[in-house]
């Protein structure tokens, strides 16, 4: 096939979009098939391209994919009006230069979470007369709600008929969990034209081998020798309350316990405005890496720490770092509801807490750092789980078996990838 993708995020960005899109598409082209992004120059989460990059059009190829930059207005990920702008630019852009395409595909797809990425999708499918497949990461605009970016007004109500729009003229709608497939069927979309496709990890990657030198280094230079660190790796935004990490931290009184934080977003400053503040010892706060550097700060890492706002909408959510953590034998201190703590549960991979619950977080991290017993069970289940339901290229091969089937290619449709996709 050819695969058209559409999304606003794509390496050299670090953030889940990106990885699931490099990931895939980079699994496409390894089994034969053509793959171009359509992406913009890189900016997430900070609002400015990064060195090397200009925001206009331009391509290049990465790993065999055929990258399609096009230019917008570039914006911090933070102010709702700033980022519907950008929203709303890139969607135009990539109308306007649907012509300059490198290739004509088979199939489009566009992801969210912001529904202008779909709109182009859906454009570009029409002008281009093939399937539309729309894939759902995040319910937005309900996270904004949910965030408290914006009350449900009058523009929610419009991005809200711009999401109904798009189900019901997507071709296919592909969600990254069971909670969002029953959110879009109950509002009347037929449940036969969803399929989820969970996130997962690219095995490969995570089990390389580490530079021994080069992890002591890192520990010598945050002074984490002789330490239990619990780390939170990720985008720092007002869904994650990654502020719950410092109340953690004030609680904390085994003098040998770390609470570290690597990322950056639009809560950022108020981290570093509130440690310049209290000055807590067992407090460290990295920026953004790339994701090279995530497998070594992950080797530093004694428990992984995935948490989320305590909101009836984030229990429909599977934030992605949980199968990296599995993946690399680190066990999950979990402040997620919903079908995320079921895969923890089902793994027995990590200790899952009440959401905002800086009390519950401490006792869970002094439980794994006390009981090597229970630690060394879950390191070893969660990497068994992930390896045998969450690897990255078998879930890119089952997510191409459901393209061909979109486009009508019913001759390379075997009863083997028939039971792929039941098997998702």
């Amino acid at each position: 096939m050819r695969i058209l993708f559409i999304s606003n995020n794509f390496p050299p960005e670090v953030n889940a979009p990106a990885t699931r899109v490099y990931e895939h598409a980079r699994q496409w082209v390894q089994d034969g098939h053509e793959v171009e992004v359509l992406t913009s120059a890189p900016h997430f989460p900070e609002g400015y391209v990064y060195d090397g990059y200009e925001n206009a059009f331009a391509t290049e190829a990465v790993d065999g994919i055929k990258v399609t930059r096009v230019p917008m207005y570039v914006s911090p990920n933070e102010g709702i009006f700033r980022r519907t702008l950008s929203f709303v630019t890139f969607m135009l852009s990539t109308r306007w230069f649907a012509r300059r395409l490198q290739q004509k595909p088979d199939v489009v797809v566009a992801t969210s979470p912001q529904f202008f990425a779909g709109v182009a999708g859906y454009l570009m499918s029409r002008y281009q007369r093939v399937p539309f497949v729309l894939e759902i990461r995040d319910l937005w605009p309900e996270s904004v709600v949910a965030v408290g970016a914006m009350p449900r007004n009058a523009v929610i109500r419009f991005f809200e008929r711009i999401e109904r729009f798009l189900y019901e003229k997507a071709d296919h709608i592909v969600v990254v969990t069971n909670a969002f497939k029953r959110f879009i069927t109950q509002k009347g979309i037929d449940p036969g034209k969803i399929t989820v496709l969970k996130n997962g990890a690219d095995l490969g990657v995570w089990e390389e081998a580490l530079d021994t030198d080069r992890i002591e280094a890192l520990r010598r230079q945050h002074g984490l020798a002789g330490k239990f660190v619990a780390s939170y790796i990720g985008t720092i935004g007002m869904a994650h309350r990654v502020d719950v990490m410092m109340e953690a931290a004030q609680q904390c009184t085994d003098p040998d316990v770390v609470f570290m934080v690597i990322g950056t977003g639009s809560e950022r400053e108020k981290l570093e405005a509130r440690q310049a503040e209290l000055q807590l010892p067992n407090v460290r706060l990295l920026e953004k890496v790339t994701k090279d550097e995530v497998r070594y700060l992950l080797a530093l890492t004694d428990v992984s720490v995935v948490h989320l706002r305590a909101s009836p909408l984030f229990k429909t959510v599977i934030p992605s770092k949980i199968f990296e953590a599995m993946a690399t034998r680190t066990p999950i201190v979990l402040g997620v509801e919903g079908e995320t703590r079921e895969i923890i549960e089902e793994a027995d991979a990590g200790i899952p807490i009440r959401p905002e619950q800086a009390d519950e977080l401490v006792e869970a991290v002094l439980r794994l750092k006390n009981h090597t017993g229970l630690y060394a069970r879950m390191a070893e289940s969660g990497y068994r789980h992930v390896q045998t339901h969450y690897d990255r290229s078998k879930l890119a091969r089952c997510y191409a078996v459901l393209l061909e089937r979109v486009c009508g290619r019913s001759e390379s449709f075997t009863p083997s990838k028939v039971e792929a996709i039941k098997a998702v």
